[in-house]
């Protein structure tokens, strides 16, 4: 059984590239275009995994992070932040909000596959 996983980020070209990474390596893909988005799809159904931009429109990565945490089914769920944000602040604020890692774009295509790998098995 593949593991779900939701990739939230209001770039399409982003999201593309997430969902060919992550399905080639045989996990099932979620796409969201934005935080609310993505707070919609993961309250209607359980995911292994959530990847989350920070800037985006309406609500951005670190208020979705908190707002899936206050859920039960999210309480341990990892979830990866996936952004050009890179600051130690920024960083410490993700953490804060229940962050489980963070990567920084463009991404490797490889190490996001190790990071998933490490986070869900």
């Amino acid at each position: 059984m593949s593991k779900k996983i939701l990739t939230v980020d209001d770039s399409a070209s982003i999201r593309q590239m997430v969902a060919f990474t992550l399905k080639s390596a045989g996990y099932e893909v979620a796409e969201a275009v934005d935080g609310n988005a993505g707070l919609s799809k993961a309250q209607g159904a359980h995911f292994d995994l959530v990847l989350t931009d920070q800037n985006m429109p309406g609500m951005d990565g670190l208020t979705l992070i908190r707002s899936l945490r206050k859920q039960n089914e999210y309480l341990a769920t990892p979830i990866l932040m996936l952004t050009t944000e890179s600051s130690d602040q920024m960083k410490a604020l993700g953490r804060a909000a229940g962050a489980s890692g963070w990567l920084v774009k463009p991404f490797d295509p490889q190490r996001l596959l190790d990071v998933v790998k490490r986070l869900v098995g």
